[in-house]
């Protein structure tokens, strides 16, 4: 499997990847195991739900470390694109850790990323059109961000974890320090992590908020806005 990506697929050829019919099984699925274990766990409780939460984050890290270890292994490795410093990419681990243990914060940072950012890469994956089935970059992108969303609605509608108060407040500070962070990265190795230095190629939310710089601060409030909506569930929770 040749891993691909940003680094050679033209503007065009990665517009093509969106609504593909590898793209729209992906959804498919992911959209499937998000309705589908949920449901399955509220209705019949039991040890095979936190299994199956474990499998998730076992199936998760292994994703992420296989991939890093096939491109060193290849001598492909790119500084300025294959650095862990996404959002995306930080949540990944951070969901296997809540999947695997159920901690607060880790649940919170997988909710609250998950179903923002690695909802908007699931639906708008910066993909080519070459990285379809069965290119090893593919396999990665799907299974760390869909399976990211899948976690941030299983753990807190099927396992039925809540968010604490503050939530919001808390997460978004995190989401700052990481950015802040991404930027370092991007100042020493020219990259362009957590899309801070330029938009994707790829269609995407961002090209609806405005040039840059202007687009990383209605990003950052409207970020603000989604937490605060995607925390709405868990008021009435806290009360009880």
């Amino acid at each position: 499997m040749e891993p691909a990506g940003p680094r050679d697929t033209s503007g065009t050829g990665s517009q093509s990847f969106l609504f593909s019919p590898d793209h729209l099984a992906a959804v498919g699925l992911t959209a499937a195991l998000c309705v589908g274990l949920p449901v399955a766990a509220r209705a019949r409780p039991g040890a095979w739900a936190r299994l199956v939460a474990r499998g998730l984050a076992v199936l998760l890290i292994a994703t992420v470390l296989a991939y890093h270890l096939v491109v060193a292994l290849r001598g492909d490795y790119a500084l300025d694109f294959d650095l862990p410093l996404h959002l995306t990419d930080a949540v990944g681990v951070v969901a296997a850790l809540a999947l695997w243990s159920l901690r607060p914060l880790a649940f919170e940072l997988t909710y609250f990323w998950g179903l923002t950012a690695s909802l908007a890469a699931v639906l708008t994956p910066a993909l080519g059109a070459d990285d379809g089935h069965p290119s090893l970059l593919f396999w990665h992108y799907f299974v760390t961000h869909s399976g990211v969303v899948v976690a941030a609605v299983l753990l807190a509608f099927g396992l039925g974890l809540t968010a604490r108060r503050g939530a919001v407040r808390r997460v978004f500070g995190v989401t700052v320090a990481w950015a802040a962070l991404a930027g370092v990265g991007n100042a020493l190795t020219g990259g362009n992590y957590m899309f801070l230095a330029e938009r994707p190629q790829t269609p995407s939310p961002l090209d609806y908020l405005g040039p840059w710089p202007w687009y990383i601060l209605s990003a950052a409030l409207l970020a603000l806005v989604l937490f605060a909506l995607l925390d709405l569930p868990f008021r009435r929770r806290r009360v009880r």
